[in-house]
């Protein structure tokens, strides 16, 4: 048995790549399959060019673990090693110094590389043996390293062609001893590699007989871990509906069916291929993301996509799988170069067009899958100028009818009767349709539509719309009586005098208290009006709603809004103006108070009984 030393001038090359190399422990088990099936598809090569001579014979990849032993071995049957590249390959750790070590291997891209990935298998062993016999020899080769740069290597008396690496793992590392973690590991990184992996056995039901004979066998099988040919690689023209949906289903089998999906494929200026799912995603943003998972040669990267899917996109489900998008050397993170902006054009230009396709060639399917895919289309335009360019043509405004428009058609819709005196269109908008009833009726009734904004994306949605669109202004329908939501030139007279004015204005101003931040406005309404309301003003409404979704503490808002009182209204005109008593004013005036806060939701607790308690002493 010769003797040697692998050529590093650090003795502690080997805690670094612990430490500093790969991110996590578990990477290991990746990179030693990845090699194993390098190795595999290398040899498939050679025979498809008539280089190995008689039959290559089964090339599954074995995972085997023996916890008696300690020990946790990868075998393969591809093309092995010469002892010549024993040693090329598994001492050419050849570096000066530790930080020259990281430096010349952070950004270089070595999937497929026999040689670095393997040096994982260090993280967990103390012991690694390697034993190999090369397709182009008879004799096989033996190398032992217990995770210093000092190895054994000799001849080795293995009968078959392939590489098996046994792991003698730590006593640190105890978990990788457990069948169930390695299960999990291999279903997470290898269950889409190009060759077969098993791990050892599982057992199956099967139903043998029939009639009252029929009965239930179990019995050992193959524990096949991967899907050596998944859907992303097949042709799209050879695919059905349901194949895409059982894929799905296959990735996120507690999820509903998905809404549509597109499939990637494309070889030029890269190499991407993949299928990108639109689920339901309702209101729940947050939970949806990091549902991509990235491959390279169908070996399981990241679910982080952020580089080479924009920020929007990541609501999508499936996968990407591309050997041209950098990698660092522990895959760990994806570096950003002109492939990866090249990607993220093209999966942006592919998805705007999925859309524009669908919404052109069924728009009665379209929008009715429009309470899914509106979130993720205004999310869209409101963080993609691109993609904000494209979903004008397909983002839909909702009316409290029911009825959906794109932006232009709503705008046509509503521009005669909704122009305000400074020209521009006003849009109004309800985000509570029950809560905000009073106000939705007083807006129809002068011929207004409005429409349901109750996504929590909205208030960013319409504040975007306003900043592209100059001409358009949105309103929501408590932001001001209903004569003023959408200002015109004429305005009524008020049947009361500046002296009855003030005098019904004090009496809201007791009322209301010196702490309050409302503001009073005395307004010459129509009789058919409320006589008194309650409005938020749009803009501090809409900064308030802001700050609260941003989860943002720095900035108090105070908690403005104003007490319109309708000086036209009979209860106001006839009644309360005539009232002499100043206490039976209050009373009165307070009565009304409480009708506007509760059509507000703002009369709660004890001013909400002692309301309750007087309505029925009036009614007694």
């Amino acid at each position: 048995m010769q003797k040697g030393q692998i050529s590093v001038q650090t003795e502690n090359i080997f805690p670094i790549i612990k430490k500093f190399l790969y991110s996590d422990h578990e990477i290991f088990l990746r990179e030693l399959v990845s090699n194993a099936v390098d190795a595999t598809t290398k040899l498939k090569a050679l025979a498809s060019r008539g280089e190995v001579k008689g039959e290559i014979g089964d090339l599954t990849i074995d995972i085997l673990l023996d916890k008696k032993k300690k020990t946790l071995t990868i075998r393969d049957k591809g093309i092995g090693m010469t002892s010549e590249e024993v040693l090329k390959y598994l001492n050419q750790v050849a570096f000066s110094s530790a930080s020259e070590f990281l430096e010349k291997y952070q950004d270089e891209k070595i999937i497929g590389h026999f040689g670095l990935g393997f040096y994982s298998a260090f993280m967990v062993a103390d012991k690694v043996e390697v034993h190999t016999r090369s397709w182009k020899e008879d004799a096989g080769t033996r190398w032992i390293c217990d995770g210093n740069p000092e190895y054994e290597i000799g001849s080795d008396d293995k009968a078959e062609r392939g590489t098996d690496i046994i792991l003698h793992i730590g006593k640190d590392n105890k978990e990788f001893l457990e069948e169930a973690r390695i299960e999990a590991l291999l279903q997470k990184y290898c269950r889409f590699l190009p060759v077969t992996i098993r791990y050892g056995k599982k057992k199956e039901t099967e139903w043998v007989g029939e009639g009252e004979d029929r009965k239930s066998v179990e019995k050992e099988v193959d524990n096949i871990i991967n899907d050596s040919a998944p859907l992303w690689k097949e042709q799209p023209t050879d695919l059905k509906d349901e194949d895409y949906v059982a894929f799905y289903k296959k990735l996120h089998p507690f999820n509903p069916d998905p809404l549509f999906w597109i499939h990637l494929n494309i070889d030029y200026p890269f190499n991407l291929t993949g299928i990108l799912y639109f689920p339901r995603l309702k209101n729940a943003i947050d939970n949806q993301k990091n549902k991509i998972h990235l491959y390279s040669n169908q070996v399981y990267v990241t679910d982080e996509v952020r580089e080479i899917v924009p920020e929007f996109l990541t609501l999508l489900h499936g996968v990407i799988d591309s050997p041209d998008i950098p990698l660092n050397v522990s895959r760990s993170y994806l570096q950003s170069d002109a492939n990866v902006r090249k990607i993220n054009g093209y999966i942006t230009k592919k998805v705007a067009e999925k859309l524009g396709k669908l919404f052109k060639k069924d728009r009665e399917a379209y929008t009715a899958k429009w309470s899914d895919i509106g979130v993720f289309v205004k999310y869209g335009m409101l963080s993609e100028e691109k993609f904000y360019d494209a979903g004008q043509k397909f983002a839909l405004l909702k009316n409290l009818d029911g009825d959906h428009f794109t932006i232009d058609e709503y705008r046509e819709k509503v521009k005669d009767q909704q122009t305000d005196k400074d020209k521009r269109i006003v849009m109004l908008y309800t985000t509570q349709p029950k809560e905000h009833f009073a106000y939705i009726e007083g807006a129809k009734a002068k011929g207004y539509d409005v429409l349901e904004c109750d996504q929590l994306i909205d208030n960013h949605f319409i504040q975007h719309l306003e900043q592209k669109m100059p001409e358009l202004s949105f309103k929501r329908v408590d932001a001001d009586t209903v004569d003023q939501l959408i200002q015109k030139d004429e305005q009524q007279e008020s049947v009361l005098s500046e002296a009855e004015q003030d005098k019904v204005k004090e009496v809201f101003t007791a009322i209301l208290g010196e702490n309050s931040t409302a503001t009073i406005q005395m307004k010459a309404l129509s009789p058919e009006d409320q006589p008194v309301w309650i409005t938020k003003p749009e803009f501090m409404r809409r900064m308030m709603e802001m700050q609260s979704m941003q989860g943002m503490g720095g900035m108090d808002f105070p908690d403005t809004w104003q007490l319109v009182v309708n000086t036209n209204h009979p209860l106001i005109a006839k009644k309360l103006a005539g009232i002499e008593s100043g206490e039976e004013s209050r009373e009165f005036a307070t009565y009304l108070y409480d009708l506007a806060r509760l059509n507000q939701h703002m009369l709660k607790g004890e001013d909400l009984s002692r309301f309750v308690k007087k309505s029925l002493e009036m009614v007694g």
